[in-house]
């Protein structure tokens, strides 16, 4: 992706051919924290026991990316840690 302006709650999906982590591959991230070089996002992981899972973060270059819409809701960090 080129370098455009990014918002947080933006969607992005990560392009397995130049993600870093390959883990993250194809993976839909949603923005947290705006960067020069790209930007941080999480990509939700699901949970088990009825519990929600985790969130994934990951910082992510432009060109590991591509804009796919924006999120509806948002986790708050620490929201989602298991007790």
């Amino acid at each position: 992706m080129k370098k455009l302006r990014l918002r947080i709650g933006d969607v992005v999906q990560l392009n397995p051919e130049t993600v870093g982590n390959k883990m993250f591959g194809a993976c839909f991230m949603t923005v947290s924290e705006l960067k020069s070089f790209g930007c941080q996002g999480y990509v939700q992981a699901l949970g088990e026991n009825g519990k929600m899972g985790g969130a994934a973060y990951y910082r992510a270059k432009w060109e590991e990316m591509e804009l796919a819409g924006s999120a509806v809701w948002m986790i708050e960090e620490g929201e989602n840690e298991q007790a």
